[in-house]
């Protein structure tokens, strides 16, 4: 059930809410009013402060520096112990994904860059925070700042061994010699099969940020995780910025980050793929 609290602050009276399930994170709902539909996302304020303030932040982001399109923005807010994100409805259309527009669009947002790896302010990645400190180089950062705080945070869960720990140590110092150096390019953060949609129009639409100015390989490696995205992506994107050779083999390493979060958040077999990747260190 929507709270009232929540509803009371929409810049419009709802005529029908609908609530939509699949997420694993947030609650989300269809709010139509009048001929308009609206997506509304909440969580906890508490457990999650400003999780969904940082959403919209980077949502803002990505609209402005990518020729995908992004959901717009129309409201955030607090309402006791609820935070929401109002955004606006996109009509999903399978039939017209176009992959080629969307490399090419992907390839246009890392060629977005900055002076310094990380971002502004910390965020998430899923339910568990992210932090951006602004660092000059990238295996400071991977380091510091994506691996050794998750290891720490596993170790802790009992999930990973001393010598586990030894191995994410090593593997950290060897970052300078397994990234091609780069500028920071502006990544989505969380690119994977479920933060993107084909929508009417021929469009490709991404959601779901977890931004920051990183490794652009970071986001290339996430696509390959769950699913994978379909080859014409991959071809696309190399057309408009390739990448640098080797990139294949350096998959499980940039793959890392993303699999120690869901080892903290889900344990099982992602642990295990954690375990397999710092063994050769």
């Amino acid at each position: 059930m929507l709270s009232n609290s929540i509803l009371k602050q929409l810049p419009f009276t709802p005529q029908n809410i609908a609530e939509i399930h699949g997420g694993d994170i947030n609650k989300a709902f269809c709010i139509t009013t009048g001929k308009q539909r609206f997506f509304l996302k909440v969580n906890n304020a508490v457990l999650y402060p400003d999780m969904l303030k940082r959403e919209a932040d980077g949502l803002d982001l990505l609209r402005n520096h990518t020729s995908l399109k992004v959901p717009g923005v129309i409201q955030t807010g607090t309402a006791g112990e609820y935070q929401f994100l109002l955004l606006e409805w996109l009509d999903e259309d399978p039939g017209s994904y176009a992959p080629y527009q969307f490399g090419q669009g992907i390839a246009g947002l890392h060629r977005v860059s900055q002076a310094q790896y990380g971002f502004k302010e910390n965020n998430y990645i899923g339910s568990l925070p992210q932090i951006n400190t602004l660092t000059p180089n990238w295996p400071d950062f991977y380091a510091n700042y994506r691996i050794l705080p998750l290891v720490k945070m596993l170790f802790d869960q009992h999930q990973l061994s001393s010598a586990d720990i030894a191995q994410a140590h090593n593997f950290c110092g060897a970052i300078k010699d397994i990234f091609p150096e780069e500028k920071p390019a502006l990544l989505h953060g969380d690119l994977w099969s479920g933060n993107y949609s084909a929508i009417a129009g021929g469009q490709t639409a991404i959601f779901d940020p977890a931004v920051y100015y990183g490794h652009r390989e970071m986001d290339i490696a996430m696509t390959k995780l769950f699913g994978g995205f379909k080859d014409e992506f991959y071809t696309s994107y190399h057309e408009a910025y390739p990448l640098e050779n080797g990139w294949l083999n350096r998959l499980p390493y940039a793959q890392l980050y993303p699999l120690l979060v869901h080892a903290v958040l889900f344990g099982g077999h992602y642990t295990n793929d954690v375990k397999s990747i710092l063994r050769v260190f």
